[in-house]
């Protein structure tokens, strides 16, 4: 999975790439990410690195925070996130080295992970795209209900416990997912930019987790 560096996602603009095709593309504010920690299989059992995107001023971190990082000879990190390596170590990844979007400059396809953009709590219409009941006469304000769920239950419907799985009103969004496969247009190594092409996951200012497409040998 390395390559791989955090960021923060700025917006959408377009650019035009060297054929000079107009294309939609995601800007993320990406690094500069401190390497706080590295795990091997000797002391951990798996190999992965530990990378810090953010500082925090002291005063406002606590002390376990502020030894942890004290270790990388780093400032404390606003954010933290592992990425697991299958095969060995880079030679060059070592504790307070500090990654920047050059890392980048010869990939061509990258995968980007992050939360999406969180919608509270919505009924079933919204959530899982219900149809609803039709809003005329003898509906009596059921238009926007889910209906009968016993049908679902455990024993034929007899039982109360409804199986999982069931479409049913709830949280919408906040999940954590991956867009794999994107094109990466550009790389900006003076402004630490990535010009990804398409949507990414995540309101504006969110964190994204960018590493080299798993689909790229």
């Amino acid at each position: 999975m390395y390559p791989a560096i955090l960021g923060e996602k700025i917006g959408m603009t377009q650019v035009y790439d060297e054929e000079g095709v107009l294309n939609p593309v995601t800007v993320v504010k990406a690094g500069p990410c401190a390497v706080i920690q590295v795990k091997t299989v000797d002391t951990d059992g798996y190999n992965a690195i530990q990378l810090g995107f953010g500082t925090v001023k002291p005063h406002r971190a606590i002390k376990p925070a502020i030894g942890h990082a004290a270790k990388a000879q780093a400032s404390p990190q606003k954010n933290l996130r592992e990425i697991r390596l299958d095969d060995e170590l880079p030679e060059d990844i070592e504790p307070g080295r500090t990654l920047t979007v050059n890392i980048f400059k010869d990939i061509q396809m990258v995968d980007v992970s992050g939360d999406t953009k969180g919608k509270g709590f919505a009924g079933v219409m919204r959530r899982p795209d219900f149809v609803g009941l039709r809003a005329t006469h003898g509906t009596k304000r059921k238009d926007r209900h889910p209906g009968s769920i016993g049908g679902h239950g455990t024993n034929l419907g007899t039982g109360g416990k409804i199986k999982k799985g069931k479409k049913m009103a709830g949280r919408m969004g906040g999940k954590r997912i991956t867009s794999r496969n994107l094109r990466l247009v550009r790389v900006d190594e003076e402004n630490g930019l990535l010009l990804i092409k398409g949507a990414l996951p995540g309101p504006k200012g969110g964190l994204l987790k960018i590493y080299k497409s798993l689909s790229c040998k």
